[in-house]
């Protein structure tokens, strides 16, 4: 899913190419990933996208030549993309029709949003005024932007594990499963630590490696989109220490990165650098195991 910095590199991609320019219409190609019904989507064909703004992980088209604003709010979810191609260039994407959900046809230009998941989750819609558009924030605050204090508030509002807390997008925005290894990797902080057992000098330290880690692969993304349209968005980047690296090398002690398995996701960390040697339980593998569960990095040689 993109996370804070991929959403950021969006907006900025956004703002060159289609603030200030005209939206002559939106061609769906998928029934289902319009999720409302009234304003009508059509109010806002012909009109200026005036700004982009970040809620959450989801971007905002703004359109401000009515009585009330309105706003096109995308939600990529887990495997929604969005592609630029010149008016110049052939309206073809490349790609196979079937992830394509719609089309935002300027005069200059297609915004193509598309979905490479047969399970639909990405998602779009048209909402009135700003307390509409603040009803779709979960609420969590700023990483980059939260004081020390509002930091801390949010990291102990709950007693849950530091994976869940600075994934839960009611406390943290924007941070998701690939960010959040990074940043814990950063820290030197086990995954399954709990929030309210942290000492004051490992909050500082937590907070430090979030804003250090998210402003860092900001710049690095950056980088790598230079002036165009960032095409190759992916939570698996070869320059991350531990994120989609199991069995890798950590590039702080060389270590191999674990991982635990859960659901459609996985947590990776390194045991040296996080805990103290300790290999964390897999639910399924080790349960499967028992006593035979492997619970240092010793007991694998």
């Amino acid at each position: 899913m993109p996370e804070l910095p991929d959403v950021v590199v969006y907006l900025d991609a956004l703002a060159r190419y289609v603030v200030d320019r005209r939206l002559e219409r939106i061609q769906l190609s998928s029934p289902f990933v319009l999720r409302s019904v009234d304003p009508p989507l059509e109010s806002v064909f012909g009109h200026t996208v005036r700004g982009v703004r970040r809620v959450g992980k989801r971007l905002v088209l703004e359109f401000t030549d009515f009585d009330r604003p309105s706003f096109l709010v995308i939600h990529l979810m887990i495997a929604g993309r969005l592609r630029w191609r010149a008016a110049a260039a052939p309206r073809k994407l490349g790609l196979s029709p079937k992830i394509v959900l719609a089309q935002f046809i300027f005069t200059h230009g297609t915004l193509w949003f598309t979905e490479a998941s047969s399970k639909k989750r990405a998602s779009m819609q048209l909402v009135i005024g700003e307390d509409a558009l603040e009803a779709l924030d979960p609420g969590g605050i700023d990483p980059l932007d939260a004081t020390p204090a509002q930091f801390h508030e949010a990291l102990t509002r709950e007693n849950h594990t530091l994976k869940r807390s600075l994934t839960d997008p009611h406390l943290f925005s924007g941070i998701g499963n690939a960010y959040s290894d990074e940043i814990l990797h950063a820290a030197r902080l086990s995954p399954l630590k709990l929030t309210r057992s942290l000492s004051a000098d490992e909050v500082h330290r937590l907070r430090d490696a979030t804003r250090t880690t998210l402003l860092a692969w900001i710049e690095r993304l950056r980088q790598q989109t230079g002036d165009g349209f960032p095409e190759k968005v992916t939570a698996f980047h070869g320059e991350m220490a531990v994120h989609g690296r199991f069995g890798q090398p950590c590039p702080v002690c060389r270590s191999p990165v674990q991982r635990i398995v859960y659901a459609e996701n996985e947590c990776n960390y390194c045991a040296t650098c996080q805990t103290g040697g300790r290999r964390l339980a897999d639910r399924s593998l080790s349960r499967l195991l028992k006593d035979d569960w492997p619970r240092s990095l010793e007991s694998l040689d």
